[in-house]
């Protein structure tokens, strides 16, 4: 069971959610203590010791039963109550099927159904490897039972009531034999969604940082749906937890500075040296940052991970300044500094409308020359975010030579 909570715990990773070392450990310790003989018990035991959002609870709900779950209804047996020429009836009745059709009878006939290593195989046939989300694995899903015959089932089953009725079946044994097998049709169907609900979520844990062999990387931000978007939007808060941690790591080593002669040698003065006690310069690091963001029709997906990234990254540094321009430049520090994240990139979007061949670059940085130069000096780095389409204006080089003298 450790194995399976820790395959868990790499899945919720690779879905988004946040879990440190700790918050595992803290897990397995309270599995161990309440146990998991109850099911609910078990859950709400995992739920609460690793899930610190509530936008998480979605990714656990989602995952939870695909590692923990019993992997869909279990098929029923319809021979028990038939007695032997029934059941002779209905093996040469079946006998008579295609081989594919046969199979699949059987299995929803006898309550026998596909092994865990054939629903695998049958799942990696059906294109499994390449699905990322629930939204393919449904795709995969219907492709799987279009492989076992699904799409021609109830044709196959009115063709075997009406052999069973020729060959002298009684109607009761029949409609009940058809009754089961209607069942096991949607208990199967069951099995075979989780199958590949799990192989997909099993998939993904085994490549949570692999971003960059997906396919978010080869789509351009416009053409992105909704799900694809909200993915990659839990990707930039992934970095800049992990930019978070380098440069909180970078800052306590840097906190030790130079080794300072004189600072030693005066505050060791009092005790004659014994013991010395060791004085360092402290270099303070004030970096400072201005953002300069093109939010004009072409622009707008990308402006958005940007300003994700800038809002969650602003605490980071001495002074940040941000500006979005598209006919002309506007400051967006106050927006940024408040609300959520989602909440100050959507009404910067709002507040600046794109309109259509409005791109003015050298207007907007004459304006960003005229009133905001005092926020450019040398501490400053200035990121520059556009795609070069300017409408046939003047882009102002002669401004951007300036601010990069400054800067």
């Amino acid at each position: 069971m450790d194995n399976r909570i820790v395959e868990f715990i790499r899945g919720l990773r690779a879905a988004g959610v946040r879990i440190s070392l700790a918050e595992s450990m803290d897990a397995m310790r309270a599995v161990d203590t309440l146990g998991i003989t109850q099911k609910e018990i078990f859950r709400s035991s995992l739920r609460t010791t690793l899930i610190k959002e509530s936008d998480d609870f979605a990714a656990f709900e989602q995952l939870f039963p695909l590692y923990f779950g019993s992997g869909g209804p279990p098929l029923q047996s319809a021979l028990e109550d038939m007695s032997p020429e029934d059941q002779e009836m209905l093996q040469m009745a079946l006998s008579a099927l295609s081989g594919r059709m046969q199979q699949l009878l059987d299995w929803l006939s006898s309550g026998e159904g596909p092994t865990k290593e054939e629903l695998e195989q049958m799942a990696r046939q059906a294109g499994v490897e390449w699905a990322n989300n629930p939204q393919e694995g449904r795709w995969v899903t219907r492709r799987m039972l279009q492989q076992m015959g699904f799409a021609h089932l109830e044709e196959q089953m009115q063709q075997l009531y009406e052999k069973l009725q020729e060959m002298g079946m009684s109607q009761e044994a029949i409609e009940k034999l058809m009754g089961v097998v209607e069942a096991n049709q949607e208990a199967l169907a069951e099995q075979v969604a989780h199958q590949v609900g799990q192989q997909i979520a099993e998939q993904r844990a085994n490549r949570p940082d692999d971003l960059h062999g997906s396919d978010l990387m080869h789509k351009p931000l416009q053409s992105l749906t909704e799900e694809d978007a909200n993915q990659l939007r839990k990707e930039v808060q992934r970095l800049v937890t992990q930019m978070r941690s380098r440069a909180a790591l970078r800052r306590k080593r840097g906190n030790k500075g130079k080794f300072d002669s004189k600072g030693t040698i005066r505050a060791n003065q009092k005790n004659g040296g014994v013991p010395i006690e060791l004085k360092f310069k402290k270099k303070k690091l004030k970096p400072s940052l201005v953002l300069i963001c093109d939010v004009s029709t072409s622009m707008r997906a990308v402006a958005e991970f940007m300003l994700r990234l800038t809002y969650e990254l602003q605490d980071q540094v001495a002074r940040a300044r941000s500006f979005a321009f598209n006919s002309d430049m506007h400051e967006i520090s106050v927006t940024l500094s408040g609300t959520r994240a989602a909440d100050a990139v959507t009404k910067v979007l709002y507040d600046i409308p794109p309109g259509y061949y409005a791109t003015d670059l050298g207007n907007s940085l004459n304006t960003f020359c005229k009133k905001h130069l005092d926020s450019v000096d040398g501490r400053t780095t200035i990121v520059i975010l556009g795609d070069g389409r300017n409408n046939f204006n003047s882009p102002r080089i002669d401004l951007m030579k300036d601010l990069q003298r400054r800067a």
